[in-house]
């Protein structure tokens, strides 16, 4: 495809499309309205004359377009939402203007191509996103409850923690003189405990998903893992998907966006905070994994559990993976006086190279 010189760049929607073609050996620019959906989409493609290549920004039409488009055997590539970025002062945005900057950079080099999932293995992802969502919605339904007891000055005396059976058991005691505030409390409770059976429903169909699916083998090997059970193994398939693709583990925790951002100029070079590209949610499934390796390496029994019926070299190479990341954890915050949070961003760096290594045979 090297002798391509027109280029389409989409700005897709629901119902209506913007499209830009540009021929960059004459400099020519068309734009297109396309009326419907990814199927008039994709057949208005298919009556452009080729050769050509194409793109459109990922966003919440998902990748049913892409797919039409690989079926039909169409050059059509999908690139990273939100880096698409405008130049300095351009404050016009349109879906004409945003297809022709699209059209322009594809043809420039300038995009960050995404890869298309397979449908089956977005769906799991999809599964694995419904149960964080559930996660997040079970957070603030317990901070709304702790938060109106605490202006009532209701402390919980134990025994244990918070969130136990105890502590629930305490919670449905609790008499507050009042019908308003007794019909608050039951509300708040009504909705923490169906958060807390739609996350225990959601938990026994992943698992169960976990064993059947195509990356149970990897899930299997990463459970090797400190820090990393199940619905956490599986809910990082679900996002890398082909771990295949990254030649290097560098390349996977660039993809993950655990590297620094860097701003150098001539001899100066200055490194910032993580880039967070790419997936949000497999970023802090490995920095809450990477945690576990404050304390030093040991086999707990459930890590034994788990590494039963695995292959030597997969524990061997999690053993090795505690060893190193334990020394990493005490040099940079004992040694070196670094933050926790910032310290578990650089073990989950160094723990995603070992997903990698796992996911290599």
């Amino acid at each position: 495809m090297d002798n391509v010189t027109r280029w389409v760049g989409l700005d897709e929607h629901l119902r209506q499309s913007a499209a830009a073609v540009i021929d960059t050996g004459t400099g020519e620019v068309t734009e297109h309205r396309i009326e419907g959906g990814a199927a008039q989409v994709a057949a208005w493609l298919e009556g452009l004359p080729r050769p050509w290549r194409g793109v459109y920004e990922a966003g919440p039409t998902g990748y049913t377009l892409a797919r039409r488009a690989a079926a039909a055997g169409l050059e059509l590539e999908v690139c990273a939402l939100g880096h698409v970025r405008r130049r300095p002062g351009d404050r016009v945005k349109t879906d004409a203007r945003d297809a022709r900057r699209l059209a322009r950079l594809h043809a420039a080099g300038g995009l960050t191509l995404v890869a298309v999932p397979r449908v089956e293995d977005e769906q799991v992802r999809d599964l694995v996103r419904a149960r964080e969502d559930v996660r997040a919605d079970l957070m603030r339904a317990r901070h709304r409850l702790g938060t109106f007891l605490m202006r009532r000055e209701l402390l919980y005396p134990g025994p244990g923690k918070a969130w136990t059976a105890a502590h629930r058991d305490w919670l449905s005691a609790l008499r507050l003189g009042d019908r308003a505030s007794e019909l608050t409390l039951a509300d708040y409770l009504h909705a923490h405990d169906l958060l807390l059976a739609r996350r225990a429903g959601l938990d026994a169909a992943l698992a169960e998903i976990a064993e059947q699916c195509r990356f149970a083998p990897l899930i299997g090997r990463l459970r090797c893992l400190r820090g990393i059970q199940t619905l956490t193994a599986l809910g990082l398939c679900a996002e890398v998907g082909d771990f295949g693709r990254f030649a290097h583990p560098d390349r996977l925790a660039s993809y993950l966006g655990l590297v620094p951002s860097e701003a150098s100029s001539g001899e100066r070079r200055r490194q910032g905070a993580i880039t967070k590209a790419g997936s949000t949610h497999a970023r802090r499934l490995l920095v809450e994994a990477a945690w576990h390796y404050r304390r030093p390496p040991r086999v707990s029994a459930a890590l034994e559990r788990r590494q039963r019926g695995q292959e030597a070299w997969a524990g061997a190479g999690a053993w090795r993976a505690q060893r190193r990341l334990h020394r990493r954890w005490q040099r940079l915050g004992a040694e070196r006086g670094k933050q926790g949070g910032i310290v578990a961003v650089a073990v989950a760096r160094e723990l995603s190279h070992f997903c990698w290594e796992l996911a290599q045979r």
